[in-house]
């Protein structure tokens, strides 16, 4: 008997048509589901429900689900959920950077790389989270400029994939939000699945690099890093 579960191979999932407010809709929901759940955002469920009513019935019924499963377990159950699977997991790694780069020299210049996406569209990150946070890339899709925010989506398509996979490996409720975000991205490629497998099989690099040596962390996270920020 050994230690490793096998990880659930990729369904693919259909996209489904959106208009662009829908797709705004669908993301900033997203954003708020995805991330941590504090009391205040806990407070603010009724209204993304109320607010996904009218998204197209693949992406509501999921975020629906979502939202009916965290009613049930509660605060602070939720809460640990949350820290089990997102801050202690590898491949349940909420930075899109991580899949493609894990804890090497390169992911300081990758998470530049989405700072300066997010000036390009004349935004400033205010918050003390790094800058390829999945919740903080959706919020910039919603409020933000659709258009960059697609290109930082789809050019860490797999590592969304990955995260999906994970979480349906471990029976989180928030693989079902992670799908409704799958289902308003474009198909995906023969390239991205292939990047996709090979992930789930051999994981994110494992070069071992303190991340608050990384000079270009500085900018978006003042006073450098701290423990919560580098979760994975």
């Amino acid at each position: 008997m050994t230690g490793f579960i096998r990880a659930p191979g990729l369904v693919p999932l259909t996209p489904v048509r959106l208009r662009p407010a829908q797709r705004t809709v669908a993301h900033m929901a997203a954003s708020v589901l995805l991330d941590y759940p504090t009391p205040q955002r806990l407070a603010g469920h009724g209204t993304v429900r109320a607010a996904t009513g009218g998204l197209p019935g693949p992406v509501r019924e999921r975020l629906w689900g979502f939202l009916d499963t965290a009613a049930e377990l509660g605060e602070d159950a939720l809460a640990r959920h949350y820290v089990e699977t997102f801050d202690l997991k590898r491949k349940c790694s909420m930075y899109l950077s991580y899949f493609l780069t894990g804890d090497t020299r390169k992911r300081g210049t990758a998470l530049v790389r989405f700072v300066e996406a997010y000036r390009a569209a004349g935004w400033e990150l205010d918050r003390d989270e790094l800058p390829d946070f999945l919740p903080t890339v959706l919020e910039f899709s919603a409020r933000g400029d659709p258009q960059i925010a697609a290109g930082l989506l789809g050019s860490h398509r797999q590592g969304i994939e990955v995260l999906r996979s994970a979480l349906t490996g471990v029976g989180s409720p928030y693989a079902a939000v992670v799908e409704a975000v799958c289902l308003t991205l474009p198909p995906v490629s023969d390239e991205v699945r292939d990047r996709y497998l090979e992930l789930i099989t051999s994981g994110p690099p494992s070069e071992m690099v303190g991340l608050n040596a990384l000079g270009p962390l500085e900018p978006f996270a003042p006073g450098g890093t701290n423990d919560r920020e580098v979760r994975p």
